[in-house]
């Protein structure tokens, strides 16, 4: 077989391997589905046990700062590999749950550490291996952790009604071990130089003097860095405050049956993933920045016209998909930007260090919806100051251009 037919399957292969990891790594926003029966058995408040996911989230962006640098010198395989080990051996643990330490520690410290082992390796890789479509190809590596849920969450309803919680986390943990680590083995990086058969990288645009990559230390001290990082923060705390609440708001706004409101966050976990495709598909015709641009438009009218008037069903329900689309695009953007910006020697470092936006955002956005929900009973005024910071970050995406760019126009095009 020739050298380029075996470059385009490795780099196939390399798609396959990062659904799967992803798919098991989305149980992580499964976790609703164990907190109520842990309540029940362990007689916990809701706070305590969900403090566990708090967790799990904190160490999983914690975990991208350290994997990314590790993976940057050692390679996906074996980064991927620990992170499975670590996800499916923090599941297991878990099963043997009899107080609320034992949970943090192995939910959330060990099992959210691995996630974020695991996460960050596929999408460094992916973007090494799909210069051509570098949007498209995180977006669809990030679809697998957003539609995750959908596949896990009801495969872990069905183990814990028929044999109880210990043992669903056991059986998952299992699977996470043999699929997760066995996926890391199909991970690796194409040689110095790379470039898709047919394929040459685009041109720079006038006025740009780029570098070809930046250490993470020279980044963090780039003023792009920063406004991709509060980019990142605002578009993140939409999604997440939005997610945090989905139920409730339903029941409230619309007046929906609980069954309904579950409905409903069921179409906000499969926009929630269709967005990240779309916007990385968008993002490879249009740019990223008249991508992000769209993504905060669309915010921005969603939360100060649709949402707060979402009085029936069918509103409600557009009204959650416009910002579930909108949130599942910066997922896939965000890796692609950090490729495009500061190169893809360091992309797994780089971008650990770009995903600490995505831990503020997690504190930063259920907090303030449940702030205000609980100093005013209602959750319009939550929805008008995201509108606000949805304004912001259309003013932060006009000023943000590549590295060495000298004019805002310079910003715009295909792979800014």
């Amino acid at each position: 077989m020739a050298q380029s037919e075996q470059k385009l399957m490795n780099r196939w292969l390399v798609v396959v391997a990062a659904l799967i990891m992803q798919l098991c790594l989305g149980t992580l926003y499964a976790f609703s589905v164990f907190s109520k029966p842990l309540i029940t058995k362990f007689k916990w408040t809701v706070s305590a046990t969900t403090l566990a996911f708090t967790i799990a989230l904190v160490f999983f962006t914690l975990a991208m700062i350290v994997a990314g640098r590790w993976q940057d010198k050692v390679g996906p395989r074996r980064v991927g590999t620990v992170g499975g080990l670590l996800l499916g051996l923090g599941a297991i643990l878990a099963g043997f749950t009899t107080s609320l330490p034992w949970l943090y520690i192995s939910y959330g410290v060990i099992a959210g550490a691995g996630i974020g082992f695991a996460y960050v390796t596929p999408i460094a890789t992916i973007v090494k291996w799909f210069p051509d479509m570098r949007g498209l190809m995180t977006g669809v590596a990030v679809f697998g952790f957003g539609a995750g849920s959908l596949i896990f969450a009801p495969l872990a309803a069905k183990l814990i009604a028929a044999y109880g919680i210990d043992v669903a986390f056991w059986v998952l943990g299992v699977i996470f071990l043999v699929a997760v680590m066995g996926s890391a083995q199909l991970l690796n990086t194409p040689p110095p130089g790379y470039r898709p058969a047919g394929w040459n990288p685009p041109a720079p645009a006038a006025g740009v003097v780029k570098k070809a990559d930046y250490a993470p230390g020279e980044m963090v001290a780039m003023p792009q860095f920063w406004l991709l990082w509060l980019m990142y923060v605002a578009g993140a705390t939409g999604g997440l405050m939005i997610i945090s609440q989905a139920a409730p708001m339903a029941q409230q706004l619309a007046k929906l049956t609980a069954e309904a409101a579950a409905a409903a966050v069921g179409l906000l976990a499969i926009f929630n993933g269709l967005g990240r495709l779309f916007w990385g598909f968008m993002s490879d015709k249009i740019g990223r920045k008249w991508s992000i641009l769209c993504m905060f438009a669309i915010y921005a009218i969603d939360m100060f016209f649709i949402l707060p008037a979402a009085n029936t069903y069918g509103s409600f329900l557009l009204g959650i998909a416009l910002a579930a689309i909108s949130f599942g695009g910066y997922l896939a953007l965000m890796p692609a930007f950090t490729a495009d910006f500061f190169g893809t020697k360091n992309v797994g470092t780089n971008y650990g260090w770009l995903f600490t936006a995505y831990g503020v955002a997690a504190i930063f956005g259920p907090m303030l919806i449940a702030q205000v929900k609980q100093a005013t009973g209602g959750y319009n005024g939550a929805l008008l100051v995201f509108g606000v910071i949805s304004l912001v970050g259309i003013v932060l995406a006009f000023l943000t251009n590549p590295p060495g760019a000298k004019a805002p126009a310079a910003g715009i095009g295909k792979q800014a």
